[in-house]
């Protein structure tokens, strides 16, 4: 999924279908463990599922085990994937507080994104730039914080966030169907594309 996603391979039509059936095949043999059902419904909704089947997938993961902090991380994502910003910032908080030491996963990058989409742009960029010093070589990020950028003004930053993205990937401007709300996918495209030069 990260490899097709952040433009690491050179043929991500054929990693997207992989993924897809590695993830279905993987709830018809693990139905039961909330870890794998949890990271198996991440997949299928990145690639196009019902994201709300998705979220449902994973709160029935958290209830059989209340304190999987890894749980309330993915189930934050898909809900900010959802348009469900304040829900997801909240998730994904409880996923820190239940395991503030282990990495499971960008939480500072999601919750900048959510702030993003709530149009709460100061807090969108400190996230997002200690979501970078976290994950340098993340590409997520970047791209958010160039859309950040773009949209309060700040169009050299921008471009120069731009330009370390393509250090890391020449994906720059993502398809971003993950996003379901039309309206969040629309506002970050249009900054991105524009902090891109497109």
């Amino acid at each position: 999924m990260q490899l097709a996603e952040n433009g690491w391979i050179e043929e991500p039509e054929m990693s997207s279908r992989k993924a897809v059936e590695l993830a279905r095949r993987t709830l018809d043999v693990a139905e039961y463990d909330p870890g794998i059902v949890a990271n198996a419904a991440l997949v299928l909704a990145a690639f196009g599922e019902d994201i709300e089947t998705m979220i449902g997938l994973i709160e029935r993961a958290l209830a059989t085990q209340p304190s999987f902090a890894r749980g309330w991380y993915l189930s934050g994502a898909l809900r900010v994937w959802a348009g469900q910003h304040d829900l997801g910032i909240a998730q994904i908080e409880t996923s820190l507080r239940l395991s503030p030491r282990d990495r499971i996963g960008t939480s500072l990058n999601l919750i900048g994104q959510a702030y993003f989409f709530k149009h709460e742009f100061e807090k969108a960029l400190s996230n997002l730039l200690l979501a970078i010093q976290d994950h340098p070589g993340y590409p997520h990020p970047y791209r958010f914080l160039a859309a950040c950028y773009a949209h309060v003004g700040r169009l050299d930053e921008a471009r120069e966030t731009v330009s370390r993205l393509r250090a890391i990937t020449s994906l720059v401007i993502p398809d971003a169907s993950f996003l379901r709300n039309p309206k969040d996918r629309e506002f970050y495209l249009s900054a991105l594309r524009l902090a891109a030069g497109e």
